[in-house]
């Protein structure tokens, strides 16, 4: 038989054509893409070989076809949509939600300065008075529920600038509230507003920052967020000192007008990818249907079927009662134990945790990014759980040990001033290795659902707040300050165990509900 002989120009296809590389996809981050721009190239590839005359030209449009090389090793394939922004432009946008994440929890603890003025101008009791800082608490909780899924629907700048505006006006409605019922009414109105610059502004931070950038600015976005707790009664001392309480809730009025101006001028959209595109060309009806399925608040509570999720909800929960049960009776047991008398001498005490967080911001998120960065030279990928290493030593040794030292020094009346002070400025310093790293591991961990995924994070958070902020007094009354922080001493070494766990086993528990999903499918 004779073999047909092929004309000289047409190219034989390679029998092993070179791989196409492929972003490791461990279903931590959006895919922006990155796939179908990878099929494409490998397609067009396959095209190129089969032609006449035709060479294969390394693409100047996609990095996919060739071996890719980053100018920094730690990037990862696909990140190049992390640099919409310009370096200064985040930095802007950072200290906007910073002043704004100041806002809501500033409000939950400046009025407690405050607190017999308040109850003298109702004709009610202190326990009347807690309920409704516990209640602020429960609505901070609620409010990541129906923000949430908005967020990841619609996008951030909208359901940022509209809880300004309306925080603003709520606040002013507490200035001047007639009576104890409106002022339990718009307290809550605030509360339930402005957590949404803490769960929506913390989804910004993923949108514009690579994984391995997020702790060091998600620190400096959670200085507003606890220093607002801390110096909050400081500055309500200060002014109920000298001015009526109502005069805390018009400062606020006021700072919360300039971060809605701040937030409407400054803040861009930055979502990778709202789901409302989704909805063009659908009948109305499949519309409304969809939108009641993304807007559900149930789409936030079942995502604590992840053990994983769990765990560092429960973990940012510690730290949260630690903070409040911490701060809420200072100027009940403080003041006795050390002879104080005004408000204002009470409220220097807040000072000390207050410092303790402005400084852990400049270390703990760094932190936590440098902990990635050696656990991806070790793997030679990147794991979210590696993340929750850098926190457990300030969450299961630092933080207790503060506690107990904290509240066994005022029980036995040892140490005098000096003593709560410093170890309260270690705490502050501790809290912040910690939360950056919770917090960020939310943003990390299921990139497509981060903002659902750092609502549930609030929500269980807030409720432990809640019920910090409404027991401590109690409990301190009947077991002594040194017992309670002695069990808050235990919540946190629980917290820290479990998040240990997580660090080793997250992974694999987050890959076996995804198999079972996918086999219930």
């Amino acid at each position: 038989m004779i073999q047909e002989k092929k004309p000289h120009h047409i190219l034989e296809p390679a029998e092993d054509p070179l791989p196409v590389p492929v972003a490791r996809d461990d279903g931590t981050r959006e895919p922006e893409e990155s796939r179908e721009k990878v099929q494409a190239d490998y397609d067009e590839e396959e095209l190129e070989a089969q032609r006449p005359d035709l060479y294969h030209v390394r693409s100047h449009v996609s990095t996919h076809d060739a071996p890719v090389i980053h100018q920094n090793e730690h990037h990862e394939l696909g990140d190049e949509i992390y640099d919409r922004l310009s370096p200064h432009r985040k930095i802007a946008v950072v200290c906007v939600l910073s002043c704004c994440s100041f806002l809501a929890p500033i409000s939950s603890t400046s009025i407690l300065a405050a607190a017999p003025e308040v109850v003298a101008t109702f004709n009610t009791t202190g326990a009347i008075f807690n309920v409704s800082n516990a209640l602020y608490m429960v609505f901070m909780g609620l409010s990541p529920l129906f923000w949430g899924p908005i967020g990841q629907t619609f996008g951030r700048k909208w359901p940022l600038a509209i809880a300004a505006v309306t925080f603003t006006a709520f606040s002013a409605g507490s200035a001047a509230a007639p009576n104890l019922p409106a002022y339990f009414v718009f307290r809550m109105l605030t509360a339930f507003q402005g957590t949404t610059f803490l769960s929506v502004g913390a989804t910004v931070i993923g949108d514009i920052y690579r994984p391995i950038e997020r702790g060091t600015a998600y620190g400096w976005f959670l200085s507003g967020t606890l220093i607002g707790p801390a110096l909050g009664p400081f500055i309500g001392g200060i002014i109920v000192t000298f001015a009526s309480w109502r005069d805390i809730f018009w400062l606020q009025t006021a700072l919360a007008a300039a971060s809605s101006v701040a937030v409407i001028l400054l803040i861009p959209e930055t979502i990778h990818h709202a789901k409302k595109v989704d909805l063009v060309g659908l009948p109305r009806r499949q519309q409304a249907r969809k939108l009641c399925e993304w807007l559900n608040p149930w789409r936030v509570i079942v995502l604590f079927r992840y053990p994983n999720l769990l765990i560092a909800g429960v973990a940012s929960s510690s730290l949260v009662w630690n903070m409040y049960s911490l701060l809420t009776p200072i100027r009940y047991v403080l003041n006795p134990r050390f002879g104080l008398s005004s408000p204002l001498q009470s409220g220097l005490f807040y000072i000390a945790p207050g410092a303790g967080y402005l400084c852990g911001t400049f270390f703990g998120g760094r932190w936590a990014d440098h902990v990635v960065k050696k656990w991806i030279k070790k793997r030679g990928h990147r794991v979210p759980e590696d993340r929750l290493r850098s926190c457990i030593v300030a969450l299961g040794i630092v933080l207790p040990a503060c506690m107990i030292i904290y509240g066994w020094s005022i029980e036995k009346e040892v140490g005098g001033i000096p003593l709560p002070v410093i170890v309260m400025f270690i705490q502050g310093v501790a809290q912040l290795f910690c939360f950056p790293s919770l917090n960020t591991y939310c943003l990390d961990v299921m990139q497509k659902q981060s903002a659902e995924v750092v609502a549930g994070n609030y929500v269980i958070r807030y409720f432990f707040a809640a019920a910090g902020s409404a027991a401590c007094l109690p409990v301190i009354e009947r077991i002594g300050v040194g017992w309670f922080s002695t069990i808050s001493a235990g919540f946190l070494i629980a917290a820290a165990v479990a998040t240990w766990f997580v660090a080793e086993y997250g992974g694999a528990w987050r890959e076996a509900i995804d198999k079972g999903k996918q086999d219930g499918e």
